[in-house]
């Protein structure tokens, strides 16, 4: 089969579209004719060998959209035929790809090829963040940083229909601010020409945010707390800016404030069976077309150093697609 294998670390110039030898799978596992897959910002981190991938070479990719072609003898809950979602054990860049059962969702009629393609992560992830780990309550304003990428976007509309009384989001540049305005934002600043907590602060009336999603670290995590309100909840789940942001104890305890960590990847490898339903609510949002996944760009697989360009770039919004099959 075709896959893009990273052949050494560094840039996206170690990325090679070549012909692999076709995975096996095991008895509790799927295998996937994958016709779409998407670029996420941990598939970068891994090419620079930042993210524990392993040896080299491998296949990146996190999440893939297909067929079920065959499954294991122990498969009980997923069929050939079926169209599902899933989240690869060895890459998902490849014509064909392995997932565990516990990790590959049956996909809905009503939700496209694309949609499907660009939800996997960025949907569960928001979702989790809002509903589980922050446990958001109707009325409450959200804070979310990094508001024009592909869970920022997201994240915004997940927090609208989850009862989200104010949501507010940060962008690196102006030229973002249309995308996360586009996504249902009530307000969107731009930290590198305002003091983006001094301005939640202002549009609070004092009180803060009750809700503040932090993939950005570094200052932006500890510039985030002076605007957090009392009993407020700050979830950290990513370090974008590469630099590590440190909290104090005394502003967490009088003030009933937390700092509460997530990752999507722990969870799919630790805790796998929290996602199940995780996976039929988001499906339900995106069926019913309350939920929509911004898609930026397309490129086809072999094109796939060029989509990664793209995404470090910075200049992009929403998700961005990797075409298989053509």
């Amino acid at each position: 089969m075709k896959a893009i294998v990273v052949t050494q670390f560094g840039g996206p110039e170690t990325m090679i579209y070549t012909d692999v030898e076709m995975p096996e799978i095991h008895s509790r596992q799927v295998l996937i004719r994958v016709e779409k897959t998407s670029v996420n910002f941990a598939d970068i981190k891994s090419r620079y060998g930042k993210k524990g991938t392993g040896t080299l070479p491998f296949i990146p990719g996190l999440d893939a959209v297909g067929i079920v072609e065959r499954v294991g003898a122990d498969v009980k809950h997923v069929k050939v035929g079926q169209r599902v979602i899933a989240f690869p054990q060895h890459g998902s860049y490849a014509e064909y790809a392995v997932a565990d059962e516990q990790l590959t969702f049956a996909l809905p009629d009503e939700v496209d090829v694309d949609t499907a393609a660009a939800c996997p992560v960025v949907s569960f992830t928001s979702y989790k963040l809002l509903a589980d780990v922050a446990r958001l309550e109707p009325g409450e304003t959200v804070l979310i940083h990094a508001a024009a990428g592909g869970i920022g976007t997201t994240a915004i509309q997940l927090a609208k229909i989850l009862g989200a009384g104010l949501v507010i989001g940060t962008v690196g540049s102006e030229a973002k601010a249309a995308a996360a305005l586009e996504a249902g934002a009530d307000h969107v600043i731009c930290y590198e020409r305002e003091d983006f907590a001094e301005k939640v602060n202002q549009l609070t009336n004092g009180e803060g945010a009750n809700v503040i999603l932090d993939s950005i670290s570094g200052w932006v995590s500890e510039k985030s707390m002076t605007c957090l309100a009392p009993y407020g909840r700050l979830v950290h789940f990513g370090n974008a800016g590469g630099a590590v942001g440190t909290f104090a104890t005394k502003d967490l305890h009088a003030s009933c404030r937390s700092v509460l960590g997530f990752s999507f990847g722990t969870t799919r490898k630790m805790r796998p069976h929290l996602l199940r339903d995780t996976a039929e609510q988001v499906f339900r949002l995106l069926a019913d077309g309350r939920l929509r996944i911004k898609i930026g760009r397309r490129f086809p697989l072999e094109e796939a150093a060029k989509a990664h360009e793209w995404v470090e770039s910075r200049q992009s919004t929403g998700k961005v697609l990797l075409d298989v099959r053509r």
